[in-house]
C-alpha cells in the first residue's frame, strides 16, 4: 500500500507541475511576448526555449509515467485505474502535440533572424498558438483526471490524507 501511495502522490505533483507550466505560459508569458518588440520577443523566446527544453521534457515524461505506473499498481480498482489512464493519456497528448507541433515551429523560430522576421511569421507563431493551446488542455485535463483519481482511490481504500 505505500509505494502505491508514493506513486499516487508523486502522478498527482508531476501532472500538477505539467499543467501549471503549461497554463502559466499560455495565460502569462504567451501575452507578454506580443507585448514587447518583435526583436525581444524572438530573442526572449529563442532563449526559453533552450531553458525549457530539459525541464519541460522531464515533466511531461513523469507527467505520463506516473499516472500509468499508479494504473498498473491499482489495476484491480477500475474507476482509480482508469482515472490515471486518462490522465497518463492525456499528458502523453501533450508530449506529442508539443513535439510534432511546436517544436518544429520552434526550430524555425530559431533561424529567423530576430531584428527582421521573415514575411508570415505571424501565421507560424498563431499555429504555435494553436498548438500551445491543445498542449496546455491536455495538460490540465491530466491533472484534474488525477486529482479524481486521487479522490476515487481515496475513497475505495480509506488511506486517509495523502500527507
Amino acid at each position: 500500500m505505500r509505494i502505491q501511495t508514493l506513486v499516487l502522490f508523486l502522478a498527482l505533483l508531476c501532472t500538477g507541475l505539467l499543467a501549471g507550466a503549461f497554463y502559466y505560459g499560455a495565460l502569462n508569458m504567451v501575452p507578454a511576448f506580443y507585448d514587447v518588440p518583435p526583436a525581444v520577443h524572438l530573442v526572449y523566446r529563442v532563449h526559453l526555449m533552450k531553458y525549457n527544453s530539459a525541464s519541460m521534457q522531464a515533466v511531461m515524461a513523469l507527467g505520463f509515467a506516473m499516472p500509468l505506473w499508479f494504473a498498473w499498481l491499482a489495476r484491480k480498482e477500475k474507476a482509480a485505474r482508469d482515472l490515471a489512464m486518462a490522465a497518463g493519456l492525456l499528458a502523453v497528448t501533450a508530449l506529442l502535440v508539443t513535439r510534432f507541433g511546436n517544436v518544429p515551429i520552434n526550430g524555425l523560430i530559431r533561424s529567423w533572424p530576430p531584428e527582421a522576421p521573415p514575411e508570415g511569421w505571424l501565421e507560424h507563431l498563431r499555429r504555435w498558438n494553436w498548438f500551445n493551446l491543445a498542449r496546455t488542455l491536455a495538460g490540465g485535463g491530466s491533472f484534474v483526471a488525477m486529482i479524481f483519481c486521487v479522490l476515487k482511490y481515496r475513497k475505495i481504500t480509506a488511506i486517509g490524507p495523502l500527507v
